[in-house]
């Protein structure tokens, strides 16, 4: 485990029809599933249309991945979508590894990202 915090921030900032959510810390199975309370929770008060800020996320696991993919299913379930920004590399190379670089989509910043769903 090492010196790696167990607790994930969120900050959520809406830009127009846009949630952009900084998520900042480690996605793993200590966090991932208080990270997929707190997007579905959000979600469920209707905001469909979600960008996540990656710049500060340096480890995301198996665990993260499902949440991510959970997300992204209830979001474009209900018309809306979850697109990722700002990735680390080595955050990156896990998502092209994995095959969720097919699956989701990902933008080099936060206004390209929003730009993207008008």
């Amino acid at each position: 485990m090492g010196n790696r915090s167990i607790a994930v921030k969120l900050a959520f900032e809406q830009q127009g029809a846009v949630s952009v959510v900084a998520i900042s810390g480690s996605v793993d199975s200590l966090t991932a599933e208080a990270l997929l309370s707190a997007l579905h929770q959000h979600m469920g008060q209707g905001h469909i249309h979600l960008v996540a800020d990656f710049s500060d996320v340096d480890y995301v696991s198996s665990a993260g991945l499902r949440a991510f993919l959970m997300t992204v299913k209830q979001a474009r379930s209900a018309g809306g979508d979850f697109r990722l920004t700002r990735l680390q590399p080595s955050v990156l190379k896990v998502l092209d590894l994995s095959g969720f670089t097919t699956i989701m989509k990902l933008y080099e910043d936060v206004p390209q990202a929003v730009a993207s769903y008008v």
